[in-house]
């Protein structure tokens, strides 16, 4: 699977209002866009000097799937909104590792309940 995150930073100037309208724009793509295999999205809460002010997780079978969805019609008032409201954009895609197939005995986690 591909994961395609996203992080933001917001222009000064930006209004609550438009951060708003770009949550409700991004809650709404995964019922219009089947390649969309996993969306998740949200604000910083930590608000460090290094931090951005909002992420986009998304996973797709394949770097097809995520080239229709960045080409895809309902996709691109969502990145026109991004351009207008943010002043830097960061992006990464990789292939996700399988955490399923880490050896609990070889590192040593206690995975104990609390």
């Amino acid at each position: 699977m591909l994961n395609h995150v996203v992080l933001m930073k917001f222009k000064s100037s930006v209004e609550e209002s438009d951060i708003t309208e770009l949550e409700e724009m991004l809650d709404d793509l995964p019922n219009k866009i089947t390649e969309l295999h996993s969306f998740e999205f949200g604000r910083d809460i930590i608000r460090s000097i290094r931090s951005f002010d909002f992420a986009l997780i998304s996973l797709f079978a394949n770097p097809e799937a995520l080239e229709r969805y960045r080409q895809h019609r309902d996709h691109q008032p969502v990145l026109k909104k991004i351009k207008q409201i943010c002043e830097t954009v960061a992006t990464v895609d990789f292939q996700g590792s399988d955490a399923g197939s880490v050896d609990i005995e070889r590192t040593g986690w206690d995975i104990r309940p609390i």
